[in-house]
């Protein structure tokens, strides 16, 4: 089959297909005469193996690495466990940055309702977010001091 046709049967891009196939992860067999790429059920069966891994976040490296190691006859499931286990790991931490961030917009559109719009100065671009830290930091001392009184 050619391009066109394992980018349909995979629900890919042609040039998804073109790319993995200049990156060494496809290697289609070549016409003689017209020099058209002719890919086979290997290919299909790799490349959703590529899309796959790519939908949990693995990098290309790694799945060159994946394939490297099978195509060796070494298994690589232990390398794709410590891989989704770093990615989990990555993934809790930014969902806690996140978390954080949704905190900090939540407070600041809140804080900043309330508040005038400035006026633009030599010195000043947007008030809100020049003086968004010193009002953080006195919340977080009202805070503070509304913990400790009885």
């Amino acid at each position: 089959m050619r391009v066109n046709e394992l980018s349909k049967r995979a629900g890919v891009t042609s040039d998804t297909v073109r790319y993995y196939t200049r990156i060494g992860l496809l290697t289609p067999s070549k016409e003689r005469e017209n020099g058209y790429k002719n890919y086979n059920t290997a290919d299909e069966k790799r490349l959703h193996f590529i899309i796959k891994s790519r939908h949990l976040g693995f990098s290309i490296v790694e799945i060159q690495e994946i394939i490297n190691m099978s195509s060796t006859g070494n298994s690589p499931c232990c390398r794709v466990r410590e891989v989704v286990k770093k990615r989990l790991n990555d993934a809790q931490q930014s969902i806690e940055e996140l978390q954080q961030l949704y905190q900090r917009l939540k407070r600041a559109a809140a804080t900043w309702e309330t508040m005038p719009d400035g006026e633009p100065t030599g010195d000043s671009v947007c008030s809100l977010i020049e003086m968004w830290e010193e009002i953080e930091l006195g919340e977080a001392s009202l805070q503070k001091v509304s913990s400790l009184t009885p």
